[in-house]
């Protein structure tokens, strides 16, 4: 991913050499020849997306210099994207800490037996009871009509089970390296506390809705704070793009690998106009 990016646009190209620089080993490598099985674990796949996603960036503001955004918000790891390109950390201080999140997470991985399952459909209160039941949490809540729910992997198994003797249809355990966003991150959240602390951050330059409080906000300390909760904590995307729409946006551009948000934000408001930006060819079907 990405390659084509550098080919087409110096500023995306910039992006990923000082990528290189800052962690000392080549990410672009990485990122656009593999192999798969590596930007698999979180300490490659996090510095990867998040590169690659401001990559993608660059090459739009390079092209479209005179859009400005009314705000930002991204998914998981994608919030230190929003958070770089609102102007609270620089690009190369955000990758310092998505590399660090990375690690921290696989630790946590690597020492618990976690899982993840996505619930589509039925009442949320339900599946937050049954979550409760069986020691797990509400790791997403992506959209209407689909929850991800996170934990111990027996915790999930036998939510699962009885999600589906409830009534639920369709529940179905993902492949994932360990339980993200559930109480088994906590540890690699506090970890992640003082490489916060010693960041160097600025006032935003654009509003950011938080993952962890589903709302913007503005005190420097709290938006640290929030990172450290949000590894561990519910992702509040619906309520994020709720935020973001409360702002004034009507348009929302997603830049990055694939284009999951872009179907999650159509899910929660049909009447938003979507693009996205993730290869340099679709920068040729955009205009503003």
């Amino acid at each position: 991913m990405g390659k084509d990016l550098v080919a087409a646009s110096p500023a995306a190209a910039a992006v990923f050499a000082e990528a290189d620089k800052v962690l000392g080993w080549s990410i672009s490598s990485i990122c656009f020849e593999g192999p798969e099985d590596k930007l698999k674990e979180s300490r490659f796949c996090q510095p990867a997306i998040y590169t690659t996603s401001a990559a993608c960036l660059a090459a739009f503001k390079e092209k479209f210099p005179a859009v400005e955004p009314v705000g930002c918000a991204g998914l998981s790891l994608g919030e230190y994207g929003a958070l770089a390109a609102a102007g609270f950390f620089s690009f190369a201080d955000g990758l310092k800490l998505i590399a660090r999140r990375g690690e921290l997470m696989d630790e946590a991985c690597k020492e618990t037996q976690g899982g993840m399952a996505s619930v589509l459909g039925g009442e949320v209160q339900v599946i937050k009871e049954v979550c409760a039941e069986c020691g797990i949490d509400v790791a997403n809540y992506n959209c209407p009509g689909q929850v991800v729910i996170s934990g111990t992997a027996d915790g999930v198994t036998k939510a699962v089970e009885g999600l589906k003797a409830k009534g639920f249809r369709k529940v179905i355990p993902l492949k994932v390296a360990g339980a993200y966003h559930s109480r088994l991150m906590k540890q690699a959240g506090e970890k992640l506390r003082e490489p916060l602390a010693a960041t160097n951050v600025t006032a935003l330059k654009v509003p950011v809705a938080q993952n962890f409080s589903g709302k913007v906000e503005t005190d420097l300390a709290i938006i640290k704070a929030n990172l450290v909760s949000q590894v561990a904590g519910s992702v509040l995307w619906e309520d994020c793009v709720k935020e973001l729409s409360g702002l004034g946006a009507d348009s929302f551009i997603e830049f990055g690998p694939g284009n999951v948000l872009t179907g999650l934000v159509k899910r929660i408001d049909a009447t938003k106009t979507l693009f996205n930006v993730s290869k340099a060819e679709d920068l040729s079907k955009l205009a503003f």
